[in-house]
């Protein structure tokens, strides 16, 4: 289901461009690892359990103390490689819910922790599923808007983002080594740091004759989806649906674009992807607030 302009354009011209420090956004983001994130009473719990579907019972469940964590069984041995995490945000693939998909390798429970704190965001967790492909435990949320509608405001998939990536870095604080957010939430910085500019590589490819795929991909970093928008939305450029897709230090984000309800042409998409490069490439990112 498309997504209409005035949710994505119409917040993001009212935003305020503000250069903030690494400790500034430290601090503005700490509420999403604290525990005041955790108010969901036990019997909001019991629903959520029996919301879930998996194709594997036997390997989902949760302790009484709502931990993320499945157990010792799951831990790694020493001489095992940490799993990359993956977190994918998609707004195509349902007509009325987002999507967000979490993979940690094996590493993961039934996350009943996580859904909490989505629901302390105002939104609604309509059902989650796990799936088993190999040695990997991928697991979605169909999310909605309290209203039930999808959630279409960038800056509220911005911060689903962020506090699925702090409850991951608090709950298995082993991948703070593979999380551009690890500097700031987690327990270690990455020893890998991305150069910027080898890391950014920008696309503007046919999707019909309505609209463009943009596909963006570069160093991960917090408020990177916001800034994104905004630069696109700056040009008077419509984002109809993104599918956001973060994977280690590297976000690859996919964009349905169009200009005037048609899709851009190559001189309007030359000009989106300079703006865009030119934006991604500097050091720090410019916010709003979170």
């Amino acid at each position: 289901m498309a997504l209409s302009n005035s949710h994505f354009s119409s917040p993001l011209r009212s935003l305020r461009r503000s250069r903030t420090s690494d400790s500034d956004l430290a601090t503005r983001l700490s509420s999403l690892d604290s525990s005041s994130l955790i108010r969901l009473n036990f019997s909001a719990s019991s629903a959520i359990k029996t919301a879930f579907s998996s194709t594997k019972r036997n390997i989902v469940y949760a302790s009484n103390s709502g931990a993320n964590s499945v157990g010792s069984a799951s831990l790694k041995s020493e001489q095992d490689a940490d799993p990359m995490p993956v977190v994918l945000i998609d707004q195509d693939s349902d007509p009325v819910a987002t999507i967000v998909q979490l993979s940690f390798g094996d590493r993961l429970g039934a996350l009943i922790d996580t859904i909490r704190a989505l629901k302390d965001l105002g939104l609604d967790v309509a059902k989650g599923t796990v799936d088993t492909e190999g040695s990997v435990k991928q697991t979605k949320f169909f999310i909605t808007r309290l209203d039930g509608r999808k959630v279409e405001d960038p800056d509220i998939l911005e911060q689903i983002r962020l506090t699925i990536i702090s409850n991951l870095l608090k709950y298995h604080p082993e991948s703070s080594l593979q999380l551009a957010m690890g500097e700031a939430f987690g327990v270690m910085a990455p020893e890998k740091k991305l150069d910027v500019d080898i890391a950014t590589h920008i696309h503007v490819k046919e999707d019909g004759p309505k609209r463009s795929l943009l596909c963006v991909e570069t160093a991960d970093r917090p408020g990177l989806l916001v800034e994104i928008i905004k630069i696109i939305a700056d040009i008077n450029i419509d984002v109809e649906s993104a599918e956001i897709d973060t994977e280690g230090l590297v976000a690859k984000d996919k964009f349905h674009v169009s200009y005037r309800g048609a899709a851009l042409n190559n001189s309007l998409s030359q000009v989106l992807v300079n703006c865009l490069r030119y934006y991604l490439r500097r050091p720090e990112t410019d916010i709003d607030s979170y």
